[in-house]
């Protein structure tokens, strides 16, 4: 399955990383190629996004489901494909580090099913980890702005 993992850290305190984090509408709009995304509540919602795979560009449409919001360490997610044939999940972890500052990990892994899934496969190998690097960087780039 196509993963990548992403650290980063902020001199920003846990707690402040966890009220950016614990709202979807705060990092759905950081997703690299976001479109939009509808909360459909706590736990669910659906996003859109153009992915660029090099050789061609599409719009996905993925609904995410929260497995799990732990306050203030992790957040966790499922992805499941409304308009092709792709699953996965990913989380968002923090670690506190001192007083004014967090490590943040981003993990993403998505992977492709049906007949064309090894094809989309070996270009999701280098687009998710790039994927998971940027969102990562942006979200703790934003929760630095918005804490600044």
């Amino acid at each position: 399955m196509p993963a990548g993992v992403h650290e980063t850290q902020i001199n920003v305190p846990i707690e402040e990383v966890w009220d950016f984090v614990s709202s979807i509408n705060n990092w759905a709009p950081l997703v690299p190629g976001y479109i939009t995304h509808d909360l459909i509540n706590e736990n669910e919602s659906t996003w859109e996004f153009k992915g660029d795979l090099g050789f061609m560009k599409k719009t996905v449409k993925l609904k995410v489901d929260i497995t799990e919001w732990g306050e203030p360490t992790l957040v966790t997610f499922k992805l499941t494909g409304t308009s092709d044939n792709f699953k996965g999940g990913g989380f968002f972890k923090a670690e506190k580090i001192d007083d004014n500052s967090t490590k943040m990990v981003g993990s993403l892994d998505i992977s492709a099913g049906g007949a064309m899934g090894p094809m989309v496969n070996a270009i999701l190998k280098s687009f998710v980890p790039k994927t998971a690097e940027e969102l990562t960087i942006a979200v703790a780039e934003e929760i630095a702005k918005v804490k600044a």
